[in-house]
């Protein structure tokens, strides 16, 4: 490493949908230049990069793992991404470490759901894109069918850079469309007829070439060969490339290829903010100041925590102190390490473009930037599919809270919420595979049995008319007694008006103070004069009523969009207390609000759905089924549609699984709080008669 130039590293991520065979390609590539001396396989849980038990029980990839290696002098870091949407947040990280993704199609299967994903992620991350073409060997393969539909979904920058001679058992090889033989016997697509759109892409990376290329000098094949992964950087160009893996058929070729085609650090530079605010470019220099990142986390059960840094600029040492983006005290790291998949290697040092991990580094976290410079934050995908998780064993509370939190450090799509109002731990992931493959790592990695059911929806109380009541708590127990009168009005209180502007002299003639609590939306208004309910019992009354407002009144949810003005009460010199006027307050707002014509308030979601054109009618008729709208319709590409419409949460809770049988797994959605509304009749007795069975229920 220490001989290595950032002109010779190529760092590239192997993206594309779940069964396309970019594992088993890293582990064919991994073989091939003798990084590993063993054959390795995913079917029999000998790969690579599936180390872990949960990748090895499904046979299928669930984190991005690192590897390393060498071909034609440049020093290669490529990156396995999972296949499957699920665990995208894994993908979107490893493109913000690379300079190019390359997308895997799986030549029988075609362009699948994550295919137009990762190929999308890869686009809004502003690296170079490839498409390899992997499983060539199998049957019932149209080649050019499917060279046209990559062209369609991805653009005309898609040309092949080699095309194979047979496909099936006839597969024999590949040949080159950069540089094509006299012969072609056999191939499926004439080389030749490529070559004249391929060397259009490539010269138009550089205005000379092209310019000596339309007055009818053809570039030499030094100058394609340097302008291949320009072109790349630029995206005037996305190389096809042709292999099978299994057959060990195009892996050279495909090497030689990556070789040229993927660019080096020095031609994808990144943009970072300095500390002046102006934004600049990294030239990723070895020597210049240091920009790096921790682009992902792994909590590993022997070493701990692993923090995966990119360098951009600059160089890091072992041993030194770095400073860290929006944190006082520089970090000192202690060892840098060369990671191969699971297995780490101590370095001293590495520079721009090398990607290195340091261990047990708590102040680290994915995200976190060293030097003085910012960089785009990285975004993910906001997680929708939440579950209310307890653990099995009583006693196993403090467990459940930490287990939890070391998978929020290591997947951004995970989150963990304490819900205040239904008192849940709720987890959330991106659909219900996601949580299921969390699930087991906790139960194997810290012995944590974790017991799942839908999260309760989080429903709140309000009133829809004006009404007046009072509350006499009066209680004689020998001895000082307990006495407490308080009178109110109540009022619904619009979200769309200022407090101020509400609580004017004109609407309360006998204000003396308000309040506002603007979390529940609830106005308290003190217009007590004489002397009738003193001074020093008013607090104890707007403790009655945050408390009631807490506790709920025809349901036990929070109550909302209320105000009340507090106009008369009485008092006993001796019997009155505070915890007697509370009671009072806290009766008082009961009875009134029941009068008020209560109702419960439902939240109600924006949804964005995102799927093939001939569904979007599916859509929409499941929509209105589930008390939704749909409100609009964007287009998303070829053969695409987003259906935007918002819904009850209620109606929405387990939309993943819907989605996926509507779509057979090609759609995608979103979803955010817009507001409450208040809930049809018939479905608001259900929903209290259900939390008084269940009130019933606690109590016994």
């Amino acid at each position: 490493m220490q001989s290595l130039s950032v002109e010779n590293i190529r760092t590239l991520a192997l993206c594309g949908h779940g069964s396309s065979g970019k594992t088993t390609l890293v582990d064919k590539i991994l073989h091939l230049t003798g990084e590993v001396t063993r054959p390795a396989s995913v079917d029999d849980g000998t790969s690579v990069c599936d180390f872990d038990e949960e990748e090895k029980a499904h046979k299928y990839t669930i984190e991005a793992k690192i590897t390393h290696f060498l071909h034609d002098g440049k020093y290669f870091q490529l990156l396995d991404t999972p296949g499957y949407p699920d665990f995208i947040g894994q993908t979107i990280s490893a493109l913000s470490a690379v300079e190019a993704a390359a997308i895997v199609i799986n030549a029988q299967a075609g362009i699948e759901v994550n295919t137009r994903r990762v190929f999308q992620e890869a686009q809004k991350a502003g690296v170079g894109r490839l498409v390899i073409i992997t499983k060539l060997d199998q049957e019932n393969i149209n080649f050019p069918q499917l060279i046209a539909r990559i062209r369609e979904f991805f653009g005309n920058e898609c040309v092949l850079l080699n095309v194979p001679v047979g496909l099936g058992a006839e597969l024999r090889g590949v040949v080159s469309t950069l540089e094509p033989p006299t012969e072609t016997t056999g191939a499926v697509i004439d080389p030749r007829e490529i070559h004249e759109s391929l060397v259009e892409s490539i010269v138009e990376a550089d205005d000379a070439v092209m310019e000596r290329y339309l007055e009818g000098q053809p570039p030499t094949p030094e100058e394609m060969s340097r302008l291949l992964s320009t072109a790349v950087a630029r995206g005037t160009l996305i190389p096809i490339l042709c292999v099978s893996a299994k057959m060990g058929i195009g892996l050279k070729e495909l090497l030689d290829a990556l070789a040229m085609a993927v660019p080096s650090p020095k031609q994808l530079p990144r943009k970072a903010i300095a500390t002046e605010g102006n934004e600049e470019e990294l030239p990723a220099d070895p020597a210049g100041p240091l920009v790096a990142r921790v682009f992902k986390t792994r909590i590993d059960p022997f070493v701990q925590k692993i923090s995966y840094i990119r360098i951009y600029n600059g160089s890091l040492r072992s041993g030194e102190s770095v400073s860290v983006v929006g944190q006082r005290k520089a970090v000192k790291l202690a060892q840098l390490y060369r990671v191969q998949a699971n297995e780490m290697e101590p370095v001293d040092s590495a520079m721009a473009g090398q990607i290195v991990a340091v261990t047990k580094l708590e102040e680290l976290e994915t995200g976190s930037t060293f030097g003085e410079y910012t960089l785009p934050p990285l975004v993910f995908p906001t997680p929708m599919v939440g579950l209310a998780a307890s653990p099995k064993s009583r006693g196993d509370e403090a467990k459940l809270s930490s287990s939890l939190a070391k998978v929020c450090q290591e997947d951004p799509t995970f989150r963990l919420d304490r819900d205040p109002q239904t008192k849940e731990t709720v987890i959330t992931g991106m659909s219900e595979l996601h949580l299921q493959i969390i699930l087991e790592r906790l139960k194997r990695r810290d012995k944590l049995e974790i017991v799942t059911k839908e999260p309760k929806i989080p429903y709140r109380e309000t009133i829809q008319a004006k009404a007046e009541g009072s509350y006499r708590h009066k209680k004689q127990t020998g001895g000082r007694g307990q006495f407490g009168e308080v009178h109110i009005r109540m009022w619904p209180l619009p979200r769309d008006i200022k407090p101020e502007e509400y609580a004017t002299k004109e609407r309360f003639p006998e204000m003396k103070e308000w309040h506002y609590d603007p979390e529940s939306n609830f106005l308290w208004v003190d217009s007590i004069v004489g002397g009738v309910i003193p001074s020093n019992f008013m607090p104890a009354v707007e403790k009655g009523f945050r408390e009631r407002i807490e506790k709920g009144v025809i349901a036990g949810y929070p109550v909302q969009d209320v105000c009340v003005e507090v106009f008369y009460g009485k008092h006993h010199p001796v019997d009155s207390s505070e915890q007697a006027f509370k009671i009072a307050a806290s009766m008082a707002f009961r009875n009134v609000f029941q009068q008020a014509r209560p109702a419960i308030l439902e939240p109600i979601v924006r949804l964005e759905v995102t799927v093939p054109t001939e569904k979007v009618g599916d859509i929409n008729s499941d929509i209105s089924s589930r008390r939704g709208r749909p409100i609009g319709l964007n287009s998303a590409g070829p053969g695409m549609q987003t259906v935007i419409a918002e819904a009850p949460l209620a109606e929405v809770m387990s939309y993943a699984r819907v989605l996926s049988s509507i779509t057979g797994g090609q759609g995608s959605y979103t979803m955010e709080f817009v507001r409450y509304e208040i809930v049809p009749p018939h479905i608001q007795e259900e929903i209290i008669r259900k939390a008084k069975l269940e009130e019933e229920e606690e109590k016994e």
